[in-house]
């Protein structure tokens, strides 16, 4: 039997939040086989194993399904949005998009969860994420810190307010890239902004 490796399968962001069509979940059936091992994961992904010397094709038949495919492990999970009760416009779809295709898959320190919602209802809980990005009518704050597990459970700490869409995708992406180049080994991003302090963060963000 040859090597087993995960992959990692979430819808498209999207109205309605995480949906699959019947044809995804078919097409995820026939291409691992009836041994493989589909695991629901709290990142709103699907960890599924499949043969590493079909790993390519197989990720190349998901997407063109319609799925998103990552890679599992130490990287920023897919964006966790909200549904977008408000309406794609108004709640920020294309951003949420935007920043998901900046941010997901970048290999960090610990596994990084990112949340997104559309407005102050927060239904995607950003504050109990690493980062949280919360669309405030034409603008976003953002917040970092979430900690959800334990007893000892987090709510993340506004970073910024105000923050523009031509800003936000390069202010995520420089709290990761600081992240990746200050944290101590397996640092956990809660314990790193705690350590760094949140005043320094918001240098970065700035």
């Amino acid at each position: 039997m040859g090597d087993i490796v995960k992959i990692a399968v979430n819808p498209p962001i999207q109205v309605g939040g995480s949906l699959f069509t019947p044809s995804q979940l078919a097409a995820i059936g026939n291409l691992t086989g009836k041994e493989a091992k589909i695991e629901l994961t709290p990142f709103k992904q699907l960890y599924i194993e499949v043969p590493l010397e079909q790993r390519e094709q197989i990720t190349e038949e998901l997407r063109q399904a319609g799925l998103e495919v990552y890679q599992p492990g130490f990287v920023v999970k897919g964006l966790i949005a909200c549904n977008f009760c408000k309406g794609a416009e108004e709640a920020g779809l294309d951003m949420a998009r935007k920043v998901n295709a900046a941010i997901a898959g970048i290999e960090t320190p610990t596994p990084l969860k990112i949340g997104f919602a559309g407005c102050a209802l927060g239904t995607s809980e950003p504050l109990l994420k690493d980062i949280g990005i919360v669309k405030m009518r034409e603008a976003f704050d953002i917040y970092v810190g979430g900690e959800p597990k334990g007893l000892k459970s987090l709510v993340a700490k506004r970073l910024v307010s105000g923050i523009t869409e031509d800003r936000l995708v390069p202010v995520i992406e420089a709290i990761i890239g600081y992240y990746k180049s200050n944290a101590k080994g397996k640092e956990k991003f809660s314990k790193f902004v705690d350590r760094v302090t949140l005043e320094k963060m918001q240098q970065v963000a700035c």
